[in-house]
Formats: C-alpha cells, structure tokens, sequence
C-alpha cells in the first residue's frame, strides 16, 4: 500500500520551516527540489504552497505566519506547538524520518520500526473528523473471514504498538469502536454529515486505559500494584506503562509500582512480557490469574520434558 503523498509533504513543509525557524519561499523551493518526496525535481508553485499551508493550520492546527518585513516564513506559537504531545510526536516522528531518507549514506546505517498501517487513510480520516462526515469502509477484521462494509462516524485517532487505530461511531453500536487502519481495505468519503459531543475529549476517553481497549463489560477502574526486579524497574521509571504510575518502594533487590487504570487485556499482556520479573500484588483477582497462568504454562513445559525423556 502507498502512504499518503499529501500527508507526507505537509508533515515535510512543517519540519522544514519550523527546522529553519525563519525561511523564504524561494529556500523552501531549494529544498523541495532536492527532497525525496519530489521525484522529478520539481519546483514548488506559490499556490500549491498556500494549499499546503492551508491544509496544514486545518489538519494539525498549526499555523505558518509569514514576516512582512523580510518575507520569510515562520511557525506560529512554537511553544504551545512543542508542549502538545500530538503536535510534538508528530514533528519528531516525521522530523527523524525525513532526515534518514535525505540521508542517503547513512540509509543501511539506521534501522527503525515501520509502522504497518502506514499513513494510506490518515489525511481522509482527519478531514472527514474535520468536516464531520460520515467514511464508509471496507473492513477485514481478524475474527471474520471476508471484509465487510459499513459507515462510521470518525471521532479520533490513536497510535499504540506500532499501529494507527481510529475510534468510531458504527451503525448498531451504542458505544464507538476502535477499528485498526491496517485492516482497512477500502475507505470512501461520503457527504452524510454527523455531529460529534461537544464535550468529547480524546485524551479523556482513553485516559484510564493502557492501550486502546476502553469499553470493557466487567474491566473497572482500580489500583493495580505490581513489583518488578530491579534490572527491569528502569525501564518503567523512563518509560511508564501509564500517567498514574507511581513507584511506591525500592530496595537493592525490586521496586514497587502502583498505577490507576483498567487492568485490560493489553494491559496484562504489557505484563506478562517481563515473565518472572514482575510479581502482580493488588488486586487479588489478577494476581491469581497470573498465578493459574504460570502453572499452565510449567505444566506444558513438564509434559514436554516429559515426552523427551521417555
């Protein structure tokens, strides 16, 4: 599937400008021709560029101002830019792709993580939340054998595990549903208009979850406390598993953990990855789980000690 070229010009012309922190047209045009994304060299029209800085403010929310006295172009606002996390992951994120791919020497030098949905329906999804317009898609999820079509009404998007998911309002569900992009086949843009809440908040919704599991008949919020052995607690000191993480005690052999969330099955599966290195304290529930868990699992690995033997 080929990634979006629109989404991946804007994303170039802000990590341009805001990398210059002042530039001319005519120096962004000296860029453009020598980037990736313009295959043959081409020049960048005045207008193809004022579209781009249209869509850009649109989609991202990010302004590109232009300095009266010398002409130059500039980013609006760049601390409220760099203190909003989308904004700052997305800079980032597309600031180090640009510069492995112009970095044509170094290419077999720097190895990075592809993300498998690519960008192919980002652009559409973010304008149709945009415009408030319902997408059809055709959609081919692991627990059905052919793909089927149906409308949603887009009302964000999320990236966890090397995936880009949208969440939606589905015909004949009361609740929205998150949809994986890379199991998007097909997507159309329709012109039935829907309304999202006013008070919807993105951040909020997922807000007590690890990933992006949220709805979960049975799964509530609660305190979840884990101890994990001292080799690994630096990895959740630098990278905590979620907003609530607090370490609540630390010796030469452990650190204590203590988070706030919904101990879904991503979340539990974030956990199991560290095998015996984390122990599940609190709640009662998921520390017996873990332990019924561990003895399935000596269990196929006695049989199969086992079967060799004999």
């Amino acid at each position: 599937m080929e990634k979006n070229p629109l989404f991946n010009r804007y994303i170039w012309l802000v990590d341009t400008i805001y990398g210059a922190g002042s530039i001319t047209l005519e120096e962004i045009n000296v860029r453009w021709r020598r980037s990736q994304y313009n295959k043959y060299g081409e020049n960048l029209p005045e207008r193809t560029f004022f579209r781009h800085r249209n869509a850009i403010q649109t989609i991202f929310g990010i302004e590109i101002k232009c300095n009266r006295h010398d002409g130059t172009y500039y980013i609006a606002h760049t601390d409220d830019l760099e203190e909003d996390g989308t904004r700052k992951w997305l800079l980032n994120t597309f600031a180090v792709n640009n510069l492995i791919n112009e970095s044509h020497q170094l290419k077999r030098r720097i190895v990075y993580e592809e993300v498998p949905s690519g960008q192919r329906f980002l652009t559409q999804i973010i304008e149709a939340m945009r415009d408030e317009v319902k997408l059809r898609i055709e959609y081919h999820s692991f627990a059905r054998e052919q793909a089927h079509s149906f409308l949603v009404s887009p009302m964000c998007v999320k990236i966890f595990k090397q995936r880009w998911y949208m969440l939606a309002q589905s015909e004949g569900y009361d609740e929205p549903r998150i949809y994986a992009l890379d199991r998007i086949e097909n997507m159309e843009t329709t012109d039935i208009l829907f309304k999202i809440a006013t008070d919807f908040d993105a951040k909020e919704f997922f807000a007590d979850s690890f990933g992006i599991i949220v709805g979960v008949d049975g799964v509530d919020v609660e305190r979840v406390r884990i101890s994990i052995a001292k080799n690994q607690a630096n990895y959740l000191r630098t990278l905590p598993l979620h907003e609530s993480q607090k370490e609540i005690e630390a010796n030469d052999e452990k650190s204590v953990f203590e988070l706030r969330l919904r101990p879904t099955y991503d979340f539990v599966q974030e956990l199991r990855r560290y095998g015996a290195d984390v122990e599940v304290l609190e709640p009662e529930w998921l520390r017996e789980d873990f332990r019924a868990d561990s003895m399935r699992l000596a269990a196929v690995y006695d049989e199969k000690g086992m079967d060799e033997t004999e």
